[in-house]
């Protein structure tokens, strides 16, 4: 579904428990934070800015959207204004010849004030909690939604995996330079990611359980939750047992990129030109499928994650907190975080897309890369998905690169590249950039291989590799250790 569609049925089905429409034409409206405050509080939702409560288009005035968006942005993430803050990424949106403002709010696992006012939302709209038994019971079904808030107050930095914060925050900062974050310590990045609270019922203050997934040592998450594990498997030709298994018990950002390198390595990749830029079809797709299943697990149920390749599909499987049950298709459920302080980790990382765009992307690019849309993402206990894959998809002269980067890095080049790259990408701008990127991750993420690169940098492996060449040949990197344990580091 197109933004201009998405937009149009948001209007049709007028203003409710989800969505909100609010004048803006010359100035942010005074009630803004409270509806924000509301919808973090209840079920999330969708505020329109330009859009009149009878739904005629007024529209916001062209010079202003620009300076909308960034003072909503650093309200977003201003505790005097929306405490604990939630840092929103409102999108300015053309249209019928209006600009309007779209800011997607998800659900919180906690419970935020603004202006040291506690909101919460009904069909009629938003209404100020004022009793102390309100206020406890928002409390208390706030915690008996999300697990991810669950503290432990023993739970120190010292239990982190040595350097994953500042790796995380780096990958952040390059992403999104400008973001609100990148000026904090660490304490108070802890608190306003929502990883360090305290909980108002208890008393308790301390590190959460998303914090422990997100950042802890494997031996600190075993002790806690033992039963933790993901399994990634190959089940080509041995349907019964497997052919290749990758147990991981490690923390979420470390498992994000191990899964990531297993489908890498067992999957082919296939050119694909989106506009005149060439993306990855297999990252694309599988980014998606791997964040889904990390964020939205329900950590409290011990039944494990799994994600497993067969010849003509790939099914994941994991523990979930079912809002309905039923098959999910793009623009046709109402989207929910189960952990939304670790998909905002995530999401801030540009590892995972706003609630419900990451379905549209999977459909959107399963086509193109295995001639099927018979995709089936199944909500429900154990939440299920399956991606079809085809002769097509698993045509093995389809080079599949950044496997064995340090022995075989370079000698599959050009089986895929020799017509189309070249034309356009000989020593011009783009690809300086581009390089000047990449050494600049290298220098901040030191040992990086190149399917973790070119995840985080959203290109084509088959691209990082080429620049990868570049920057060796002018001596600013070097491949250290084994070539399926080393990673790439810049010489001093």
């Amino acid at each position: 579904m197109d933004m201009l569609n998405s937009i149009t049925n948001i209007i049709k089905q007028g203003e409710g428990l989800n969505i909100e429409f609010k004048k803006a034409k010359e100035k942010l409206p005074d009630s803004l934070f409270e509806t924000i405050c509301a919808f973090l509080n209840r079920n999330g939702g969708t505020i329109l800015l330009g859009v009149n409560d009878n739904r005629t288009i007024e529209g916001i005035n062209s010079k202003n959207a620009n300076a909308f968006c960034k003072n909503i942005i650093n309200a977003s993430n201003n505790p005097q204004i929306l405490h604990p803050s939630f840092l929103l990424d409102p999108k300015i949106e053309n249209y019928r010849s209006k600009i309007v403002i779209r800011i997607y709010i998800p659900a919180s696992s906690q419970v935020h004030k603004t202006k040291g006012k506690i909101f919460d939302r009904s069909a009629d709209g938003d209404y100020e909690l004022k009793t102390d038994e309100q206020i406890k019971q928002l409390y208390q079904r706030k915690s008996s939604l999300f697990s991810e808030n669950k503290i432990f107050p023993y739970l120190s930095e010292s239990h982190f995996v040595k350097g994953i914060v500042t790796r995380v925050r780096n990958i952040i900062r390059l992403y999104q330079p400008e973001h609100p974050w990148n000026e904090l310590s660490n304490n108070d990045f802890y608190k306003t990611a929502g990883l360090y609270r305290t909980d108002i019922l208890s008393g308790n203050k301390g590190f959460t359980m998303a914090a422990l997934l997100l950042f802890g040592k494997d031996e600190i998450i075993n002790s806690a939750l033992p039963y933790y594990k993901i399994d990634a498997l190959l089940r080509k030709e041995n349907i019964e047992r497997y052919d290749d298994r990758l147990n991981i018990r490690c923390n979420l950002i470390d498992a994000y990129d191990k899964l990531m390198e297993f489908v890498a390595k067992h999957l082919p990749d296939k050119f694909y030109m989106e506009g005149t830029n060439r993306i990855s079809l297999r990252d694309r797709i599988f980014r998606e499928i791997i964040a889904n299943m990390l964020i939205h697990r329900e950590y409290n149920n011990p039944f494990p994650s799994s994600l497993i390749i067969f010849k003509n599909r790939v099914e994941t499987k994991n523990a979930n907190k079912a809002v309905f049950v039923g098959q999910l298709f793009p623009g046709k459920f109402e989207p929910f975080p189960k952990n939304p302080n670790i998909a905002q980790i995530f999401t801030q990382m540009g590892r995972s897309e706003e609630l419900g765009t990451g379905v549209k992307n999977v459909f959107r690019y399963s086509k193109a890369y295995s001639g099927s849309e018979e995709i089936i993402f199944k909500e429900d206990d154990i939440f299920f998905s399956k991606i079809p894959l085809t002769d097509v998809a698993l045509n093995k002269e389809i080079v599949v690169g950044g496997q064995n980067e340090g022995q075989n890095e370079g000698q599959n080049e050009g089986v895929n590249e020799g017509v189309n790259e070249g034309v356009n990408e000989g020593v011009n701008e783009g690809v300086n950039e581009g390089v000047n990127e990449l050494l600049l991750f290298i220098k901040l993420n030191s040992g990086v291989r190149v399917p973790f690169i070119a995840v985080n940098l959203n290109k084509p492996t088959k691209t990082i590799e080429r620049w990868i060449r570049k920057l060796k040949k002018d001596g600013l990197i070097e491949f250290r250790g084994f070539s399926k344990t080393g990673g790439y580091f810049v010489k001093k």
